[in-house]
């Protein structure tokens, strides 16, 4: 993991190269920094961002992560400097050094970062400033929570490449838009725009591309200013976990253990006593350290997968 450097206003990580990580507060922003490229994938830029959101689950002063692009551009999808070659992984040895293996074939590089997403303990902000195509929009499905400027625009253009939607978002589109508006354009492969995304439920909201950051920003303070960060991170869990989840007695059960275990903490007798006293709560509960032992960890990685977030890898 990279050593924090302080600067001025904040603390941002030394030595990634295609990549910003700055904390301001409670407050982490990821930044996709490869501009001359419209901030195009690649695998140091993946290693990166799974650093940096350890980084973000390591630190409890961080509550909220917010990720966004440098330049006119969120993520234009895989870097295609390889040529034709791109996405051929030849005898796997190169992918399996870098990203890991499920199944017995190298995982894709896509699917690391998103599943390191979907497992952070502090919620996501996806703050989408231009286009997110491929990779880029798949990497935002697990972010909880996507906001768009006007002139962002979106594309699964997997299948005008020869190839299939990758980073598990054939798990999470789905769940996110439902299967017709998913396959639709997943089938198509268009380039569509940042209404269109509102309109089927990519995004939660369209705003001016200058007032992007301050209300992702905002929305992030909201967060960090007004709740506890350890019931923020189990209702995180929860909420995701539950999705895949067969019955609702799974939800109950989970959230049994979990109201169990959080009533009986300090920061349920803060909640309380700051509601009846008429005065700002101060929860001193913290996301890592006081993360409940009876909430299960979501997603679990299988047995057969190795490399980042796995039991077999860092």
């Amino acid at each position: 993991m990279r050593q924090p450097v302080e600067g001025d206003g904040g603390t941002d990580m030394g030595e990634y190269t295609e990549i910003r990580y700055e904390v301001t507060g409670p407050i982490a922003t990821v930044t996709l920094h490869r501009p001359e490229r419209l901030n195009a994938f690649t695998t140091t830029m993946a290693h990166e961002l799974v650093d940096a959101f350890d980084a973000a689950d390591a630190d409890d002063e961080v509550r909220v992560v917010i990720v966004t692009g440098q330049g006119r551009g969120f993520c234009a999808g895989a870097d295609l400097g390889g040529g034709a070659d791109t996405f051929d992984a030849g005898d796997g040895r190169s992918r399996r050094a870098a990203h890991g293996e499920i199944d017995g074939v190298p995982r894709d590089g896509g699917g690391t970062v998103s599943l390191r997403i979907a497992s952070c303990r502090k919620p996501v902000i996806g703050a989408i400033n231009g286009p997110a195509v491929g990779v880029g929009v798949t990497m935002t499905l697990p972010m909880d929570i996507r906001i768009a400027a006007e002139e962002a625009r979106f594309g699964f253009v997997f299948a005008r490449r020869g190839i299939v939607p990758e980073a598990a978002s054939t798990w999470f589109l789905p769940r996110i838009v439902g299967m017709s508006q998913a396959m639709e354009w997943v089938a198509t492969g268009r380039v569509f725009d940042a209404e269109e995304a509102r309109a089927g439920g990519l995004v939660s909201r369209v705003v001016p591309g200058d007032r992007l950051l301050a209300t992702a920003t905002e929305l992030a303070a909201e967060i960090a200013d007004n709740t506890s960060a350890v019931s923020v991170a189990v209702a995180r869990q929860l909420l995701w976990g539950m999705l895949g989840s067969a019955t609702p007695w799974d939800a109950h059960r989970a959230d049994s253990r979990a109201m169990y275990e959080l009533g009986r903490g300090a920061d349920a007798a803060e909640g309380v006593a700051a509601f009846l006293e008429k005065r700002p709560a101060r929860f001193p509960g913290r996301a890592g350290a006081d993360f409940p032992a009876g909430v299960p960890r979501w997603p679990l990685p299988p047995d057969d997968a190795t490399g980042p977030g796995t039991r077999n890898g860092p």
